[in-house]
């Protein structure tokens, strides 16, 4: 008897422990999210990047922005140079962690930025102890009421999009 209660006691301080670790695993990374647009905020260049993975993908807003970290560096460089690149902040977030390795998590997240309420969400890679960024996607909220007169304003560049992209394959 002795034996199963002390079972359980363990077993439920595990639970907890892993519990504590897996909030704390999760502010962490909701800091280096909040540190990374920061930096962006700050124009600082430097630690934008340094919170990206060096293999990192970043997806635009436009249908043609597809960037890896070298090219994303080349697109950001002018703006950051200006001295303010853009200024996302989170307005809520969900951060899910992978039970099996805990060196992967994916979030989604609203933003208020100067285009509104947008959406990103991706990927964090542990890197040495640190949490990068290894995926990004960035898209605009668009409410369903607004759709078809969005749908409409963009017909003919989707259509030429479209061909252009399918004579690729």
């Amino acid at each position: 008897m002795k034996l199963h209660v002390i079972l359980i006691a363990f077993l439920s301080m595990t639970t907890v422990l892993l519990g504590q670790e897996k909030n704390t695993t999760k502010k962490t990374i909701e800091g280096t999210l909040d540190a990374w647009h920061q930096a962006a905020a700050n124009a600082d260049f430097e630690a934008y990047f340094a919170l990206m993975t060096d293999t990192a993908i970043f997806i635009g807003t436009d249908a043609t922005e597809i960037w890896d970290v070298k090219a994303f560096k080349s697109y950001s460089k002018p703006h950051f140079d200006k001295g303010r690149a853009w200024s996302f902040t989170s307005i809520n977030r969900n951060i899910h962690l992978d039970d099996t390795s805990q060196n992967t998590a994916w979030f989604d997240e609203h933003l208020d930025t100067q285009m509104g309420v947008c959406r990103g969400s991706g990927i964090l890679k542990k890197v040495d102890d640190s949490w990068k960024i290894q995926h990004y996607v960035l898209s605009i909220a668009v409410p369903n009421g607004n759709v078809a007169e969005l749908t409409q304003s963009k017909k003919e560049w989707d259509s030429l999009y479209i061909k252009k992209m399918r004579k690729k394959d």
